[in-house]
């Protein structure tokens, strides 16, 4: 059979789509396989592959779909997966709509809608998706209605289009009724006509009242010497200087002048017109309107005033911008090094974690040899010192995934205090200050205690383990002067400060405490990592970080965090830790070799089924070709065309969902967005040890 076999010229039967059908194995399907296929099918799959319409053939009952190159883009991330799937399961969000409409055209039927909108999940997030649908039945050999011909003509852009020209016209209409009441409240003057050939003068009632003419003056003949010597006398000369300009070049006429009132005073006015020409180019008509503009003449002057000290004014813009500028190259560099070190910390957790999961395993072979338990201990404390330095690298580089939750500043404090007093010794006071109803804010709460641990230990180190360190929060509303080249915007914000009366820093190296592996502290005394920490975790917080110190004084660490105007969560009890293992099936889907192997011993050990993939291309063949799992267990960054993301979204719309447990070392926001992971995705990052690895998978499994 020659079926697609050759293109004769039309793109559509060599595209994508094209290679695509003639490689599915459809001998899994009603269909059959290719080759037994008949002629009208073959027909009109080529008659839709050539089409640059999206187009989805439902086939049989069941509405199995082939598909074309367009419809593959409507499609989204469910391409290709989509193919030769069943469309109730292809798109079960709308698989009533669906089953309608294969009944209704195997029947004999045909259907049409304009601009329906339909909530569909193309890349794993529910959208309003508005269509031009077209259902016609397809005939089979001997000419009875086999499939449907689905049109699909996406009209999301227009729909939104003409909601936005109607805003659009609704606004116009508004804005003509703001005029209308704008004139008839006396913004319009008056209106004229001078008459260039006779030289007559002809204006409205209003024009005559604002130049003061007597009330019984003939409107169609106004002297115009009267509104002449109305004009005030400075303005006279370049009044009659742009009519002059405008009679004989024909340029539009506008001139701001002022005009005696009945009190003596002076009300500032905007002549506007244009001077008309015959057949001859002989000027002969001038219309014109006078229009109110004292208001904005006095605000002029007033702003006159107001800048006369404009040097001053230029000299202090021209400072806070310079000063600005010199926040953003530090934050630039601050950036870039941030973006180094979150590549090296992905590679580098990789490599912990297959030194933990080797070291793990053999623990486990040989429980019984005291030399194996000491030295895997050890090699297992310098694998966790690795974890925490790459952590650090990771927080820096604004990379980790974020779990933010609602918080109170009161209950964060109130929860580190044990720690704190526990972790400084007895010799070091802490005094804590708050106000009396502290602002929410929405962070990790995990990682702003870290923070505040990091920066305690800090400050007893520079007060040599004596002293008082003062820990405060303090609601603070910023301007819009603080926040320049700061990267926050102007609003509500808390303040967290941790202050000490130690040594202090010397002001030259203030600008680099803020770098990876820059440190005060004598060599071997820190690794320069802390306060690079709480400044890539503030930054990704969407806050800003600064820090006060004099020598011999004391240093102040000030952590600036926007205000959240959302509800406390109250968090239920936790259920009991569950641990060890299980009869589930598990789809391991790692392309690290060595880190495949250790998890994939692990959990047989344990008594799980384990199915591998080296890549997510691999893992969707498989689940497509009917492999039953109970969790899917992937890295996140692999190579392929199937992300990780992809077998999340496949897996939350099957019937039931299945589990997803992610493990990586560096997201890169392939699961997140800005690095915050939503409520329904786990995460377990690299390297994890056995018992995490286990709790994790019972937790996601019972969720």
């Amino acid at each position: 059979m020659q079926f697609l076999s050759d293109s004769h010229g039309c793109a559509g039967w060599k595209g994508e789509m094209a290679g695509r059908i003639r490689a599915y194995d459809w001998s899994q399907t009603d269909l059959g396989p290719l080759e037994t296929w008949p002629a009208s099918l073959c027909s009109s799959v080529q008659m839709m592959l050539a089409s640059p319409l999206p187009i989805v053939m439902l086939w049989g009952h069941a509405g199995y779909m082939i598909y074309n190159d367009a419809y593959s883009e409507f499609a989204g991330g469910r391409h290709p997966y989509l193919l030769g799937s069943p469309v109730e399961m292809g798109w079960p969000e709308v698989a009533d709509f669906n089953r309608n409409v294969v009944d209704t055209c195997l029947a004999g039927g045909t259907l049409e809608y304009r601009n329906k909108v339909l909530v569909l999940l193309r890349n794993g997030v529910p959208e309003d998706v508005w269509l031009d649908l077209y259902y016609s039945p397809v005939p089979n050999d001997d000419g009875m209605p086999a499939g449907v011909m689905a049109m699909v003509v996406e009209t999301t852009e227009f729909v939104k289009s003409e909601r936005l020209r109607q805003a659009a016209e609704n606004a116009y209409r508004a804005d003509n009724e703001r005029v209308r009441l704008a004139l008839n409240a006396g913004a319009l003057l008056g209106s004229f006509v001078w008459d260039v050939k006779r030289d007559v003068l002809s204006a409205d009632e209003r024009f005559a009242r604002t130049f003061s003419y007597p009330p019984d003056q003939d409107l169609s003949n106004l002297p115009q010497s009267i509104a002449e010597s109305h004009i005030h006398p400075d303005d006279r000369a370049w009044v009659q200087e742009r009519v002059s300009q405008s009679v004989q070049t024909g340029e539009p006429y506008n001139a701001e002048y002022r005009v005696l009132r009945a009190d003596g005073s002076y009300l500032w006015v905007l002549a506007s017109g244009a001077c008309e020409f015959n057949e001859q180019g002989e000027a002969f008509r001038f219309p014109g309107v006078l229009i109110d503009i004292h208001e904005r003449k006095i605000a002029e002057e007033s702003l006159l005033k107001f800048t006369r000290n404009l040097e001053q004014r230029v000299a202090a813009e021209v400072e806070a911008r310079l000063s600005a500028e010199e926040q953003l190259r530090q934050s630039q560099k601050l950036e870039a090094i941030g973006g180094l070190t979150g590549g090296v910390a992905h590679d580098f957790n990789n490599l912990l974690q297959v030194i933990a999961g080797n070291l793990h395993l053999l623990a486990r072979h040989e429980p019984g040899n005291s030399n194996v338990q000491r030295r895997v201990s050890a090699s297992l404390a310098a694998v966790e010192r690795g974890a925490k330095l790459s952590s650090q690298l990771l927080a820096f580089a604004r990379r980790q995934p974020l779990s933010p939750a609602v918080c109170n500043p009161r209950q964060i404090f109130e929860g580190l205090g044990e720690l704190l007093q526990r972790a400084l010794g007895e010799t070091i006071q802490i005094d804590v200050r708050l106000p009396q109803e502290p602002w929410h804010i929405n962070v990790d709460r995990n990682l702003l205690e870290n923070a505040i641990l990091n920066l305690a230990i800090n400050a007893r180190d520079a007060m040599k383990g004596e002293g008082t360190i003062v820990l405060s929060a303090h609601n603070t509303p910023l301007d819009k002067a603080f926040c320049a080249g700061k990267g926050i915007v102007p609003g509500d914000f808390v303040r967290v400060a941790v202050s000490d009366s130690g040594v202090g820093i010397a002001p030259h190296m203030l600008e680099q405490v803020f770098e990876p592996f820059f440190t005060t502290k004598a060599d071997g005394q820190g690794t320069g990592l802390g306060l690079s920490m709480v400044f890539g975790f503030v930054k990704q917080s969407g806050g800003h970080v600064e820090i006060e110190s004099h020598v011999g004084e004391g240093t102040r660490v000030l952590l600036y965090f926007p205000r959240s105007l959302r509800p406390l969560r109250h968090d239920t009890a936790s259920a009991s830790e569950q641990s060890g293992g299980g009869h589930e099936t598990i789809l391991v889907v790692e392309d690290n070799e060595a880190v495949r192997a250790s998890a994939v011993e692990l959990l047989r050990e344990e008594g799980y089924r384990v199915l591998t993939a080296s890549n997510g291309d691999i893992a969707m063949q498989m689940l497509l070709e009917g492999a039953e799992v109970d969790l899917i267990f992937t890295d996140v960054v692999m190579p392929g065309l199937i992300k990780s993301s992809d077998l999340g979204a496949w897996a939350r719309v099957q019937a039931p969902p299945v589990a997803v447990l992610f493990t990586s070392g560096h997201t890169r926001d392939i699961i997140s967005r800005n690095h915050q992971l939503s409520p329904d995705t786990h995460l377990l990052g690299k390297p994890y040890s056995p018992e995490a690895l286990l709790q994790m998978i019972r937790s996601v499994l019972g969720g």
